[in-house]
């Protein structure tokens, strides 16, 4: 550990949080202020490190353009540089609602109107704060950002139209207007709060803006992205609606993710493919003895030049056009984690095979322990109203409802990368078959996937009945939020910090036949997790979890309800689940809590004919 201490400071946030949290488009509280994260047109990508992760850059390329070159971490000073008084790096944001209410007078102005006076201090830009010159009831006080924006479903966000909504819908008869925004009570809710017009004495209550009938009180969307610095001439054709300031539904992302598995037993190969971001910039063999003479590629070490080149042309001849598609980022994990060769190991990826769980050998027909693994995940949009969820997939959110990290096409995204550790359980597939050759288990099927197509009918996504996961999926995905659950009281990791991913794939979807699960946890730290997962995965501590997991969803609190619910009558895509026995947070579940049904592992109150474990 360092002997000096170096204290997060207010501002600072983790790379990762720039995915999922904070991304390009987002709304941040500063002490003083609240701010939007700008595009990455502003960002200082001379500070950024390039991440090398080949099939997610193949998988953002398909979604994005081939034009994508890389995926980068945010800029940040290297790790060795302590200088308060260096440049100042990192991710552009400026303020944002541009509108300010004084806390003392209650006056409502924009920031450009001249009256508010910035004050910020050297070195410590997220302390900056506004203050109201000319306040007749306090000398220079803070003033604090008006928490009232409007939004709409295709990304779009733009201040309230103060002006506007006073007036209804005109200029101010007086030229100038002066507004003061008045609250009385202390609920904080829109109908006790009423804007006034000092120069024209014209009043009007926020409620109208948020009642039933709000849409005939507001003006259409003006088509802005304040974070790219466009819009607000074009319009667009959705209604806007009022949004609190750090509402949950202001910012949703749309991520891809990859683990990084090992592409080759040859060690060079594989060091070649560890670093290729920066080797592909390599042209000759005499410009990679002079990028090695400086202390490039120090891992390596151990091979010439020669045995380096030779790896460096053997990856740029392969044939990058396989008939694996790129969105395909399942199927060469499932190949690498159902093999667990244990001859594949790298600095970031270690497998060991242990026996199946004690008691579910007929079920379950091995488990690896998942030693060391690193997830990379970039950043490709967002939404802002309605999250991906609400589209089962983000590949399927409509391009209109996506709105743009840049103003142009993207050279470069946004990533992170965590490491950890899991356990992955590969299932039998006779027993998969002859469970789903049941007829009862044909039937949840069949209603599965007549909710499946109303869901997309209702969102007006074709084919409605594409992208459907089947019933393996169901079971599986059942199975691993079961077990997630449980493990998180044992492994000391949080439950939120605990992931899934799922490997589903039946004989008859005309691929690789699939069937397992991964559950693993990940932290940003260079070191990864502690082992506390890992060391659950021994057949008696595993086998004994899995009864434990199985016999909590035999009943749950919100029983009979949760276990008559049926996924077409109530318009949802889940049985037999709810928050009280199988649902997980969302950063742990790669569907959004869909698919899901305890049903299909064990005998619940109202059915007795589906559970795969007899």
């Amino acid at each position: 550990m360092n002997s000096k201490m170096n204290p997060v400071k207010v501002g600072d946030i983790r790379p990762s949080q720039l995915l999922f949290t904070f991304g390009v488009g987002s709304l941040l509280d500063l002490p003083h202020m609240s701010v939007i994260v700008m595009g990455t047109d502003d960002w200082n990508t001379g500070y950024c490190t390039p991440i090398t992760e080949e099939r997610l850059l193949a998988a953002v390329k398909a979604r994005l353009g081939q034009q994508v070159a890389s995926l980068n971490l945010p800029p940040c000073l290297p790790e060795d540089t302590d200088d308060p008084f260096g440049p100042q790096v990192g991710v552009p944001v400026v303020p944002f609602p541009r509108w300010f209410r004084c806390p003392r007078c209650d006056f409502l102005g924009r920031l450009d109107s001249g009256v508010f006076d910035r004050e910020s201090k050297p070195y410590r830009p997220d302390l900056t704060r506004y203050v109201h010159m000319n306040c007749n009831k306090a000398n220079r006080p803070s003033v604090l950002s008006v928490r009232f924006l409007l939004a709409c479903k295709n990304g779009h966000l733009d201040d309230f139209p103060w002006v506007w909504y006073v007036h209804h819908g005109a200029d101010c008869p007086k030229g100038s207007p002066i507004l003061r925004m008045r609250e009385f009570g202390i609920s904080g809710e829109a109908s006790d709060i009423i804007i006034q017009c000092d120069a024209c004495d014209a009043r009007r209550r926020l409620g109208d803006a948020v009642g039933p009938d709000a849409e005939a009180h507001l003006p259409e969307c003006t088509g802005r992205h304040p974070h790219l610095r466009v819009g607000g001439d074009a319009g667009c054709d959705e209604a806007v609606r009022v949004t609190l300031l750090g509402a949950s539904n202001s910012w949703f992302p749309i991520t891809l993710s990859v683990l990084s598995i090992p592409r080759s037993e040859d060690k060079a190969a594989q060091l070649v493919e560890d670093n290729w971001a920066k080797l592909q910039k390599v042209r000759s063999v005499e410009s990679l003895h002079d990028a090695r003479e400086m202390g490039l590629f120090p891992s390596l070490a151990e091979f010439t030049d020669d045995e380096i080149w030779q790896a460096v042309e053997k990856k740029r001849s392969e044939d990058t056009g396989s008939s694996q598609s790129a969105e395909d980022l399942k199927t060469p994990e499932w190949t690498i984690l159902s093999a667990a060769s244990t001859s594949i190991a790298t600095a970031d990826f270690k497998l060991q095979a242990i026996a199946p769980p004690k008691g579910y050998e007929r079920f379950i027909t091995k488990t690896v322990l998942v030693e060391r693994i690193r997830e990379v995940g970039a950043l490709l949009s967002f939404t802002r109203v309605e999250s991906p969820g609400d589209f089962l997939d983000g590949a399927e959110v409509p391009v209109e409802r996506q709105a743009p990290l840049s103003r142009s096409a993207p050279a470069w995204v946004p990533a992170s990368e965590v490491r950890g550790e899991g356990l992955f359980l590969q299932f039998s597939l006779r027993q998969l078959e002859d469970w789903r050759d049941r007829k009862a288990v044909q039937a949840r099927q069949r209603e599965f996937f007549e909710a499946h197509q109303e869901w997309r009918r209702l969102r007006k996504i074709e084919p409605v009945g594409a992208g459907f996961p089947r019933i393996w999926y169901v079971l599986l995905h059942s199975f691993a939020h079961a077990l997630m659950r449980q493990l998180s009281l044992e492994c000391g990791y949080t439950a939120a910090s605990v992931r899934e991913r799922i490997y589903a794939r039946m004989p008859e979807q005309g691929q690789d036949t699939m069937a397992g699960v991964l559950i693993y946890t990940a932290a940003p730290d260079s070191e990864g997790t502690l082992g506390g997962l890992v060391s659950l995965g021994k057949p008696d501590t595993l086998g004994r979890h899995i009864d434990q997991a199985l016999e909590q969803v035999r009943l749950c609190a919100s029983d009979p309800l949760c276990a008559e619910h049926k996924p077409i009558v109530a318009m949802t895509i889940h049985g037999a689940a709810c928050h009280a026995c199988l649902f997980a947070p969302e950063t742990s579940c790669e569907r959004g809590n869909k698919y899901l049904d305890r049903a299909t592992l064990v005998r619940t109150y109202a059915a007795t004919d589906l559970a795969f474990f007899e």
